[in-house]
């Protein structure tokens, strides 16, 4: 996102900028978050605007925290290679392996870099299909539509947990620490408004969840 000012080297986006969903109240929406945000008050930009739909207001959430992914790994593309991430990790006791359940039904392991492009493709696919993100006012949300969500959620989670157990030193050194930092934030509080994560697929970076809510 434009408000948090990256420099230019960060400027190449893992992929293209999705837009918020344009036939519904998808613009207008974006402009409340972009104008919460800008007050700084992460708390107040992440809840339901009084008289909104739940799920049109999930919608173009999802859609901003998957662009917010795209710029964070975007900067560690040179740095996140199968031959650093060979397996998709948090730390030693997590590992995550992939399945969409269509194409990939059993879960495999693969390196790090390519359980993000697959994740990103998957997430793409989802977003662009107007059966589960309707792009037209009125069109209805599908029954499963916040299930959904929730995997996408789940999954962005633990692109954030490898880039702070595995890459976090690097951000550091490129001086961007403070805008992972309120990326994961506003994404944690958000989660948390709607409960869109258990609490147990937090567990690899529970102390910093932990220190987030409590602030």
């Amino acid at each position: 996102m434009s408000l948090f000012g990256l420099g230019s080297r960060n400027q190449k986006t893992f992929r293209p900028k999705k837009n918020a969903p344009s036939g519904s109240k998808g613009v207008q929406l974006q402009r409340h978050i972009d104008a919460t945000l800008g007050s700084g008050n992460l708390r107040e930009a992440v809840r339901l605007p009084p008289g909104e739909d739940i799920n049109e207001w999930l919608a173009v959430n999802t859609v901003d925290f998957f662009n917010q992914m795209n710029i964070l790994y975007g900067t560690l593309t040179e740095f996140c290679t199968a031959g650093n991430c060979p397996t998709m990790t948090a730390g030693p006791k997590y590992e995550y392996r992939w399945a969409d359940g269509v194409t990939i039904k059993k879960p495999i392991e693969v390196s790090a870099p390519k359980y993000v492009e697959y994740l990103m493709d998957w997430i793409e696919a989802q977003l662009d299909d107007e059966l589960i993100f309707p792009q037209k006012l009125g069109a209805p949300f599908p029954p499963n539509f916040q299930d959904v969500v929730k995997t996408i959620f789940k999954r962005l989670f633990r692109v954030y947990a490898h880039i702070y157990h595995s890459h976090f030193q690097k951000i550091v050194s490129l001086k961007e620490e403070a805008h992972l930092n309120t990326c994961f934030k506003h994404f944690v509080l958000f989660t948390w408004e709607f409960r869109l994560i258990d609490k147990g697929e937090l567990a690899p970076l529970n102390d910093l969840v932990e220190s987030i809510l409590k602030l």
